[in-house]
């Protein structure tokens, strides 16, 4: 899942960084309200964590915008300020959940991850199905033919991501953008890395390959591909 933080205070930002990409998150950061409406006006995400007292465009004025342009991100607002008036006007200018500074990491996780379920499009429907192969996204659970896999959170996100392209290749820059972050550096070979590993449980012990390379183009899922 690709998520935003914009916050300006830059230890806050990489605190949340470090924890949310230990939990398997793709993370981007913006460290001002411009930047942070640049970044979801030109890319899709699956949540913004937002500070509400940003430089250059405050939190609540980028919401605003963003539902005027019809972009339906959730947002869920960080503030020190607990004002009862000011979550009121966060929700009714389309924040989605709202959490006061200072807070629990476990609960911003738990409240990130709630949110993004109850946004989730239909096309990422909760259980995922492909001939032996179940992906269940709300328990991260992943089993073929019956047994359960072991995978990763990077494992699992690049399994998650194929599989709701079922016979489509992607590139490993997509790949890459979709789980690791934005600005990925593509000449790496950490997506190589984590498809060999992912392979290695979803492929290795069972009969038929999933788990394709499309030479020269990416990979791709599918279990009638040759």
């Amino acid at each position: 899942m690709r998520i935003l933080v914009a916050e300006d205070e830059a230890k806050a930002r990489r605190y949340l960084a470090q924890g949310l990409g230990e939990q398997g998150f793709a993370v981007e950061l913006a460290e001002d309200g411009l930047e942070a409406l640049t970044l979801l006006r030109q890319h899709d995400f699956d949540a913004v964590i937002l500070d509400v007292m940003l430089p250059r465009h405050d939190g609540f004025s980028i919401v605003k915008t963003l539902r005027a342009e019809g972009i339906r991100t959730p947002v869920l607002f960080l503030t020190a300020r607990d004002h009862v008036e000011d979550r009121i006007r966060g929700f009714e200018l389309g924040g989605d959940d709202y959490l006061v500074k200072p807070f629990a990491f476990a609960e911003l996780l738990a409240r990130l991850q709630n949110l993004v379920r109850r946004f989730e499009p239909a096309a990422g429907a909760a259980t995922l199905e492909i001939d032996g192969l179940v992906i269940d996204a709300l328990r991260h659970q992943v089993t073929r033919d019956g047994q359960i896999l072991s995978l990763t959170p990077r494992e699992y996100a690049v399994l998650l991501l194929l599989a709701r392209h079922r016979g489509r290749v992607l590139s490993r820059t997509l790949i890459a953008e979709s789980v690791w972050g934005v600005f990925f550096e593509t000449q790496t070979n950490v997506v190589d890395v984590a498809v060999r590993r992912l392979r290695a449980k979803l492929d290795a012990p069972f009969p038929r390959p999933m788990l394709h390379t499309v030479r020269g183009a990416g990979y791709m899922l599918d279990s009638d591909a040759q």
